[in-house]
């Protein structure tokens, strides 16, 4: 791809701007109109022959960031599916489908407006890239070992940003986070899909990743009625494998259903973990033999502050509060939480470990009725002692932000779509759609400005899209280059320019 003149692009993009600005500074000097300000005309179409455009502006940058990143070699390196590359070699239908994802596809089948489009395929320096059927074909030629080997192809790669551009992201302290959910389907022929716990008909997948770069380091399907926990131990020893030689300190992050005591004594030479704890008849005793000097009152701050004292005054009522007493509904009102700690030894382990345990009183009420007030227990393992009680509880909680990944794996790229026919095929097709969120990831911390970095990293992939791919361009294939030419404006290209500038400089060992 032709390299970026910064003169004449931050000339361009000043001028489009100001062109822009000019339309808005209208809004205040206009007065009282006649008619709507969405018009009518004549319109007239017509198809070009020499021009080649697209609307995925970005995808070429993403390009060349996972090429000069290496995964496309590694790819090919290690997953060997095809006994003949006719033409397509194994790494060009895992990026074909990822970039699918990327340019907003939400099925297989979107490929096909994709391998229609020239510009997009000129952009990418392919003559051709592989159909909705191939793709799905090659899902399919997957055993459960190519699929671990496809994601250890892609976490091959991420050294060479943690080790440089991500390596301030990771911090003091790396927190890997784990959870399961569940991967619904209305088909009635999957093969692998259970009934869960829940009544509902999938799979059940386990999510591990990282907290501080939402990266997903490994995404494992699994039956429908498969338990929460079922196997976690293994991926998440991967995980601590992975992430050890590149990060000073790592905190392990999961709630009840990952207190896999027989694995924490070897978790604790190791590594930190804040873990929740199930409030069996043990625990529970424990938490009621402490004194009550020994609790503490656990001041929560606010979930979020109002901008302005308007926002206040017109949003004071809770809608949802309201509704619930006036039809008198069993409501759960939490009136104040207390925080103690003791030591507690594990059955299945050779040594205590500190136990926050988190006491709440909440009245049960019915309408403006209080029915009874009743005490609930909540507990939390860890080796971290360097933490107040209190910073304890604020940490286990911050863990619950790995629901977002979850919600982005299934709304945003649509990981868990489950467009393929059995358990194994679908996996893998998970793995190449979480792809697509972890270059999301990659192509932010590409960026000049850390906050810029922390922004792109947490952002829905939605409007990681329409801020970053989705733009306007013409492409030209020369001989020894691509000209990518923006033909619109977005206020967002100085951060794409500034992602690309990084990628051109960068030499990833």
């Amino acid at each position: 791809m032709k390299k970026i003149s910064k003169n004449n692009s931050r000339k361009n993009i000043k001028k489009r701007k100001s062109k822009v600005t000019a339309r808005h500074a209208k809004a205040g000097n206009w007065n009282k109109q006649s008619r709507p300000v969405f018009g009518s005309g004549k319109i007239h179409y017509e198809v070009g022959t020499n021009t080649e455009a697209m609307s995925y502006g970005g995808i070429a940058p993403v390009h060349q960031l996972v090429t000069k990143l290496g995964l496309r070699d590694q790819i090919d390196a290690d997953l060997k599916l095809l006994k003949r590359h006719l033409p397509y070699h194994e790494s060009d239908h895992v990026l074909n489908m990822a970039y699918n994802v990327l340019c907003g596809g939400t099925r297989l089948e979107d490929i096909e407006r994709l391998r229609h489009d020239v510009a997009y395929m000129n952009a990418l320096g392919a003559d051709l890239i592989p159909d909705p059927t191939t793709a799905g074909d090659f899902t399919r030629r997957f055993s459960e070992d190519d699929v671990g080997k496809l994601m250890e192809s892609i976490n091959a790669v991420r050294p060479k940003l943690w080790e440089g551009r991500a390596a301030d992201l990771l911090g003091p302290v790396t927190f890997l986070d784990v959870d399961g959910t569940i991967a619904p389907t209305y088909g009635e022929c999957k093969a692998g899909m259970d009934i869960s716990y829940k009544g509902i008909w999938g799979y059940a997948p386990l999510i591990v990743s990282v907290a501080n770069t939402k990266e997903v380091l490994y995404v494992v399907n699994r039956s429908g009625n498969t338990s929460s926990n079922a196997d976690a131990a293994t991926w998440i020893d991967k995980a601590i494998a992975q992430l050890t030689p590149y990060t000073r300190r790592i905190c392990l992050r999961g709630d009840t259903a990952y207190s896999l005591t027989e694995n924490f004594d070897r978790w604790a030479e190791s590594i930190d973990f804040v873990l929740g704890m199930s409030c069996n008849a043990k625990m529970q005793s424990c938490a009621e033999a402490l004194p009550e000097e020994a609790w503490s009152r656990l001041e929560r701050k606010p979930s979020y502050e109002t901008l302005t004292e308007e926002s206040r005054t017109r949003y004071q009522r809770n809608e949802k509060e309201h509704i619930v007493k006036e039809r008198e509904y069993l409501n759960l009102r939490l009136n104040y939480e207390d925080i103690a700690e003791f030591d507690y030894q594990p059955g299945k382990c050779s040594r205590p470990y500190r136990v926050i345990a988190l006491r709440k009183n909440i009245s049960k009420m019915k309408g403006e009725d209080a029915l009874i007030d009743e005490i609930r227990y909540f507990f939390y393992i860890t080796t971290r002692r360097d933490l107040s009680a209190t910073e304890i509880v604020y940490c286990a909680n911050e863990r619950c932000d790995q629901e977002n990944i979850i919600e982005q794996l299934k709304n945003g790229v649509n990981a868990m779509r489950l467009p393929l026919y059995d358990l194994v095929s679908n996996w893998a097709y998970m793995v190449i759609a979480t792809l697509a969120w972890n270059i999301k990831s990659w192509f932010a911390m590409m960026m000049h400005l850390k906050a810029d970095r922390k922004t792109y990293i947490n952002m829905e992939f939605r409007r990681f899209f329409n801020n970053i791919i989705l733009i306007p361009c013409r492409v030209m294939r020369r001989a020894r280059s691509i000209v990518v030419r923006i033909i619109g404006y977005q206020p967002t290209l100085d951060r794409l320019f500034s992602a690309w500038n990084t990628i051109e400089r960068t030499s990833f060992g």
